[in-house]
């Protein structure tokens, strides 16, 4: 005899089949959810590629050379015109002509400006455009406060002019912008050692760096970190970062800095600083010495005493 299903059999019979319809609705929805979540990932990274494709040109040779020309060796100029001048103010007292001289310094640094203002540079180098705004900034700064002494500076000693001026707060905030200026580019510096190998060893300029942290930096990583020290200290110097950075590994090779008890760079700069031993072209002098495999962009102030 045929056995009949009963309506239980029939049940579980459904039952079995809506829950295998479940099983393979719920795998083609996860199955679907994967293949878009997995989508939206290498769209990610598509997208991240060409990000990074777009930016590497922006701190690269041709980038910080042209910008050495055009807007840093102008400024250059001017600095070192500003350390001569304010020399010969110091050296001479009543020989020299002070009124003339900060009348020669003010129309430098008026010329200065208005050949960095028909400058550009491009966004895709914001470090590049921050540093440019710096060193417009602080000419500007330089040009509008040396201009009104002018008129008073015959009528004090060179003594008295000289602290006027250093004391003055818009001198100060000159100087302020053109460190800052200075520290951007050699950001810059960083950023285009950091294309050219991904595995340097960064180090950021808000820590003092002790001597062991400071032997293991790179050239580049211990210039950013001087410039970041100078900006900190408020050093307007005539000299480059780089020479500051000569100067420190000739001290700590020499063995000064362990027998004066020297135990971080912060100590060792202030060192230098108050026994001005530290001067424009040291590095270059010294370059091939001390730094024979360092990679550097093609920069004159990296090979040419000026």
């Amino acid at each position: 005899m045929d056995k009949r299903l009963t309506r239980t059999d029939y049940l579980f019979a459904l039952m079995f089949i809506f829950m295998l319809v479940c099983i393979l609705g719920a795998f083609f929805y996860g199955l679907k959810i994967g293949q878009e979540k997995s989508d939206q990932k290498y769209e990610k990274i598509l997208h991240a590629d060409k990000a990074v494709t777009q930016e590497l040109g922006a701190y690269d040779q041709q980038v910080l050379v042209s910008y050495y020309h055009t807007i840093f060796l102008p400024f250059r100029e001017f600095q070192n015109k500003w350390f001569e001048l304010m020399s010969q103010i110091e050296l001479g007292h009543s020989t020299v002509d002070a009124s003339a001289v900060l009348k020669e310094l003010y129309k430098l640094a008026d010329e200065k400006y208005g050949a960095l203002q028909s400058k550009n540079m491009p966004a895709s180098s914001p470090l590049l455009v921050q540093s440019h705004q710096g060193y417009l900034k602080s000419l500007k700064l330089f040009a509008d406060t040396l201009k009104s002494y002018q008129s008073k500076a015959n009528s004090l000693s060179a003594p008295q002019l000289l602290d006027a001026i250093q004391k003055d707060a818009y001198i100060l905030e000159a100087k302020t912008q053109a460190l800052t200026a200075q520290k951007n580019y050699f950001d810059s510096i960083v950023a285009w050692n950091g294309t050219i190998d991904p595995d340097i060893e960064y180090f950021d300029p808000a820590n003092n760096a002790n001597l062991d942290q400071w032997r293991a930096m790179n050239l580049n990583v211990k210039n950013q970190y001087i410039t970041a020290k100078l900006l900190k200290n408020k050093s307007f110097s005539p000299f480059y970062p780089q020479d500051m950075t000569i100067r420190i590994d000739e001290f700590i090779a020499s063995g000064q800095a362990k027998k004066m008890s020297v135990n971080d760079v912060s100590q060792t700069m202030d060192l230098l600083l108050n026994t001005n031993a530290v001067r424009s072209g040291d590095f270059v002098k010294g370059k091939a010495k001390w730094y024979p495999n360092e990679q550097l962009p093609q920069l004159p102030f990296f090979s040419d005493i000026n």
